[in-house]
């Protein structure tokens, strides 16, 4: 009998928290791991990228709150190695600096475990570069020393030399000190530091909500608490931080400060929520369902004279069927293919097919009309899902076609977790995408009373309506662009 092979833990840093500075390597790993243990203010994208069966624990500290007990967090790495899982430790920023790796890998080495560390972004070099100030510049500070003001409460006041940090030669940058930043700067002035030294604080450094407060060592702790600063928070100390107002570099993002639920399925989400995080939303995913493949036979091809697809869930599928009997995009020659929208054209594009029809309006009605002005097909068939409108089905009958519906997949509730929850009671635009987003969330919870309803369209709408909630936004053309445009205007309008 073989022994059993032991697993690797893999210690990765998550970066400071924009998703976009994620390393290549610690994306690879997420979505290969047996178990992910993720600490606080982990970007929810590094998550969506786990494998769907892989087990996920959090095991965050909250600074004033309540933590998972470190020795517990080293138990749990031990014994899923030795089952012969591959871990993945997630912690924001790099995992050696102030994350406790050395003492986890410390852990793992006396225990025989094999480990990797993959670097990350470390927020306090990473917070100020988004702020517009170079923690090292020529004539300023040539050396920057990061600093943890938030210390294991076993040690005592006189852990940090304030002496030495006060007469250092260059920059300071603490890490973890919203909550100490009046005695950091008497520590500091009583040291030797100048009363008139430039302070920087940047809260959320990379996120769209990142805001940067400046002040002087003498005046830090009172416009602090007059701006209301929240962790997390990174403040840099010394003369560069007067570069911030010279060299800050981001536009302020039209959707800064809003949070918005994206409720698609979790394999369809990703391409809204980016698009709403690049203009600065906070997003949160709560995909209110998913989609689940049916076992069907896929008829010959060559005896329809048109292929309607009304999702790029349907086209992708349609492709996995085809792809199983070895054909491919070929088996489409002599077919019109129509797509209900430019979503499910793009879809097609990506496997080498121009749609020869794609309508106005993204919605059956919308098909219909576009192919009123063609040529009428003589055998159609309608590729989509199994709980679909009738609406195209009955059009195309009328017009004496012969249809065959081809249900690729079922669409099912997915459960809404705690944070979907939360978000969803305070947010300021929860988006439905389509009718089943609409009837799966309903089912399960409904929008906060501040909460803004955006549709992407009429068929949307009126779920919505059936459902007894009236939509604040519709987007005038019925696809993710549309939505998004409607949702930016409301934003900049009088609803703002």
């Amino acid at each position: 009998m073989s022994a059993r092979r032991e697993g690797r833990v893999y210690f990765v840093g998550a970066g400071p928290g924009d998703p976009g500075l994620m390393t290549a390597r610690a994306l690879e790993l997420i979505a290969s791991a047996d178990v992910i243990l993720y600490d606080r203010l982990i970007p929810s994208e590094a998550l969506s990228g786990a494998r769907a069966d892989a087990e996920l624990g959090y095991v965050g500290k909250e600074g004033g709150g309540q933590s998972a007990d470190q020795q517990e967090i080293e138990t749990l790495m031990l014994a899923h190695a030795r089952a012969g899982r591959n871990v993945v430790r997630l912690k924001g920023g790099d995992p050696f600096v102030f994350g406790r790796g050395g003492e986890e890998a410390l852990a793992l080495r006396a225990a025989g475990i094999a480990f990797e560390v993959v670097p990350g972004v470390t927020a306090g070099i990473a917070a100020g570069a988004s702020a517009g100030i170079p923690v090292t510049h020529r004539g300023l500070a040539s050396a920057v020393a990061l600093v943890t003001a938030h210390e294991d409460p076993a040690k005592d006041d006189q852990s940090l030399d304030w002496d030495a940090l006060a007469a250092f030669p260059g920059t300071l940058v603490f890490y973890m000190g919203v909550r100490q930043l009046e005695r950091l700067a008497a520590r500091l002035i009583a040291a030797g530091r100048s009363p008139s030294e430039p302070v920087a604080i940047v809260e959320r450094g990379t996120l769209p909500e990142q805001r940067t407060t400046l002040a002087t060592l003498a005046t830090l702790a009172a416009i602090a608490k007059q701006r209301e600063v929240r962790p997390p928070a990174v403040t840099i100390v010394g003369p560069v931080t007067a570069l911030a107002e010279q060299l800050a570099w981001r536009e302020p993002p039209v959707l800064a400060g809003r949070t918005v639920v994206v409720t698609r399925a979790r394999a369809q989400a990703s391409s809204l929520s980016e698009r709403l995080r690049a203009l600065g939303a906070r997003v949160v995913e709560a995909p209110a369902m998913r989609t689940v493949a049916r076992a069907v036979e896929l008829p010959a091809l060559a005896d329809f004279d048109l292929l309607c697809l009304t999702s790029a869930n349907g086209v992708e599928l349609l492709f996995e069927r085809m792809g199983e009997r070895g054909l491919d995009a070929r088996s489409l020659a002599g077919l019109r293919v129509a797509a209900i929208g430019p979503g499910t054209a793009a879809a097609l594009h990506d496997h080498g097919i121009n749609a020869d029809v794609v309508p106005a309006r993204s919605v059956a009605e919308g098909l219909l009309e576009a192919l009123a002005e063609t040529e009428a097909p003589r055998r159609v068939l309608v590729a989509r899902a199994a709980d679909a409108r009738d609406v195209l089905i009955e059009g195309l009958l009328a017009r004496g076609a012969e249809v065959e519906v081809l249900a690729l997949y079922d669409t099912i509730a997915e459960p809404i977790d705690a944070t979907g929850m939360a978000a969803l009671a305070d947010a300021d635009y929860v988006t439905f995408t389509s009718a089943s987003t609409v009837r799966f969330l309903l089912s399960q919870a409904t929008p906060g009373p501040r909460t803004r309803i955006v549709s992407i369209g009429p068929v949307t709408s009126e779920a919505l309506r059936a459902q007894q909630f009236e939509p604040h936004v519709e987007a005038r053309r019925h696809d993710i662009a549309g939505l998004i445009d409607a949702l930016v205007a409301d934003a900049a309008g009088s609803h703002a």
